[in-house]
């Protein structure tokens, strides 16, 4: 299939590459050019311009970074929304909030494109993989000609209803489970320290006694074993917290621990964590808030 693909940061760049590798046709686009050299190398063409990725394309993929990378790809100049030609199918791969899918999903309602949303759970080293989980929701047909763009990219896909706006509702509040689960291990990391206990042992007496869970034991290590390269940075999770907390408001929801943790977050952005990887910010707060 000829697909064009629109951002190659940590998590676009090794889902590109699967792709090509799939034997798909690319044409890539990024705002820093030099970042997608390596997919160069390996066959894909690269576009000046969002528009111009889609040109001959059956389908085009977003990986974009937030809400604010949207609005200048899709809607600003020489974007992609006015650039689409009828029939061919929008892909979102990326988690933004559900007031934007809502806009987008009208505008391509409006102009007759098909429209698929499907953010992904997993770290880079899961998109380099193939195997990452993939929450979609569109209409039927939409969806159905997805899937083969679906199969390099994942171990499983979860459908979870027509309207675009309710897989990126599910990506939030799943990426919300996944700082609330660091938020307690990095707590309980920092209580078994102070009881003398190796928060190894601890983490993984506690799994294997209570979770069996493969993200308990991933993350934790992450945490006690940072790595050289954030997986995603705790600015990425403040970001995500944030627009959990807006789709929650505008359906009239109150989330008590999303509003604590919102407090924690915005503390660690100010003591230089930021750019930190999630999991390793969150438990350096956790430290710097225990120690007191």
């Amino acid at each position: 299939m000829r697909i064009g693909f629109l951002g190659l940061g940590q998590m676009g760049m090794p889902m590109a590459a699967r792709l090509l590798a799939a034997g798909h046709e690319l044409t890539v686009w990024n705002r820093s050019e030099a970042r997608a050299d390596p997919i160069l190398r390996e066959g894909a063409v690269l576009a000046g311009t969002p528009a111009e990725a889609e040109l001959g394309a059956e389908a085009v993929i977003t990986m974009l970074f937030d809400d604010a990378a949207y609005e200048r790809v899709l809607f600003g100049d020489n974007g992609l929304m006015d650039a689409l030609s009828p029939g061919v199918l929008h892909i979102s791969c990326s988690t933004i909030s559900v007031a934007l899918s809502e806009r987008i999903t009208a505008e391509h309602t409006r102009r007759g494109h098909p429209f698929v949303a499907a953010p992904v759970f997993g770290r880079p080293n899961i998109a380099e993989a193939g195997r990452l989980w993939i929450v979609a929701a569109g209409p039927d047909e939409a969806i159905e000609r997805a899937r083969p763009l679906f199969d390099p990219l994942s171990r499983g896909v979860t459908v979870v209803g027509r309207e675009p706006r309710l897989a990126h509702a599910l990506k939030l509040g799943g990426n919300f489970l996944i700082s609330a689960m660091i938020h307690s291990l990095s707590e309980t990391f920092v209580y078994a320290e102070k009881q003398g206990i190796d928060p190894e042992i601890f983490l993984e007496t506690v799994n294997n006694a209570l979770f069996q869970s493969p993200l308990y034991a991933a993350y934790g290590k992450v945490m006690l074993h940072p790595p050289e390269r954030p997986g995603a940075t705790l600015n990425l999770g403040a970001k995500d917290l944030k627009l959990l907390r807006d789709a929650a408001a505008a359906r009239q929801t109150r989330l008590s621990l999303a509003d604590s943790m919102a407090a924690i977050f915005a503390e660690a952005q100010k003591t230089g964590l930021a750019e930190e990887d999630w999991a390793v910010g969150q438990f350096r707060m956790a430290q710097r808030r225990g120690s007191r």
